[in-house]
């Protein structure tokens, strides 16, 4: 290259690839990244194939969307260790009363130059279990493509006619609230929640007769939004979540969150523009139309964005690129 040619784009290897069709938070998180890397001059690829300037390892696990794996890293980095490898973490045992989670993302840090959390309460959480706080690390909390998830033309809730509650989940785990979201159903069905529709997108345990609620299949995209846009307040029940991405696309849409108090890192987000419940629920739907242009203002002012969590990403990928061993 010559005093005023042009220097080769970075080159990003991403260890899952993104699909498009519904699938978890994760999928909407690696679409994110690698459109916005493209989009600002990386060249974004899902393999060790070629020479790297930096590796994201969004999940250490070789199952669904993984394209390669910590042994594969560890076999780049042998022959080329002076490449920096992020290693984003976002899940825990805790979520989904698992066993063996934990232990497979201490080991597979150990392959990592810095650590992503994707919540201060997950950082917290394997901070006291494994993970050494004085290792480089950064949190960035989940945000939604604002393209897609935004509040134009959204409903907005006008008094005397029906409150509509939305959530919405790809996994069907009952740790993801539907205990919670039973209860909210039955209590609509018996008449006591007058007033008050409850809306369910995606997918959910089978055992799990719903009485009231309006349901919807899973769906992504466009079409997710419209349906929370038609909808005046989110809910979700998921305990212990590392962040997650639902209610963070509810919120994104306008919509005030109703979230349990033990949710882990949802709570960060959604206390900000939320009403928590912990047992009460239909105190806390009433709360939350008792109050809902308060709380209508707040989701609009203070809502997570995907635009400011890619930014946050960058900033991470452009400090490691620019300061690696030659």
């Amino acid at each position: 290259m010559g005093l005023f040619g042009f220097s080769k784009n970075a080159r990003i290897a991403l260890n899952m690839r993104p699909a498009n069709r519904p699938w978890g938070g994760g999928n909407q998180w690696a679409s994110q990244i690698a459109s916005f890397l493209g989009s600002r001059g990386y060249e974004v690829c899902y393999n060790l194939n070629a020479p790297l300037d930096c590796i994201i390892m969004a999940d250490p696990r070789p199952e669904g969307l993984v394209s390669f794996g910590v042994e594969d890293i560890e076999n780049y980095k042998s022959r080329y260790p002076e490449t920096p490898c992020i290693h984003r973490v976002n899940e825990c045992d805790l979520r989904k009363g698992t066993s063996h989670v934990d232990a497979i993302l201490k080991s597979a840090n150990g392959i990592a130059d810095f650590t992503v959390f994707i919540s201060d309460w997950l950082l917290h959480y394997h901070a006291e279990k494994w993970f050494d706080a004085k290792k480089p690390h950064a949190v960035i909390y989940n945000g939604a493509d604002t393209k897609i998830f935004n509040p134009l033309g959204g409903r907005v809730y006008r008094r005397g006619e029906m409150f509509r509650i939305v959530t919405h989940h790809w996994s069907d785990n009952r740790m993801k609230g539907f205990e919670d979201y039973r209860q909210l159903d039955e209590v609509i069905a018996g008449g006591s929640l007058p007033g008050v529709e409850f809306f369910v997108i995606g997918r959910w345990p089978a055992e799990l007769k719903w009485k009231k609620a309006v349901t919807s299949p899973p769906t992504y995209g466009r079409r997710l939004a419209h349906l929370l846009r038609q909808c005046h307040a989110y809910i979700t029940a998921s305990k212990w979540e590392p962040a997650g991405m639902h209610h963070v696309e509810g919120a994104q849409c306008g919509l005030p969150v109703i979230y349990h108090r033990d949710g882990g890192g949802i709570v960060e987000a959604a206390r900000r523009y939320g009403i928590s419940f912990d047992g009460d629920l239909p105190a806390a739907v009433n709360a939350a139309m008792e109050n809902y242009e308060e709380l209508r203002r707040k989701a609009l002012d203070l809502m997570p964005s995907g635009d400011m969590m890619c930014w946050e990403y960058l900033r991470v990928i452009q400090g490691l690129v620019c300061t690696k061993k030659k």
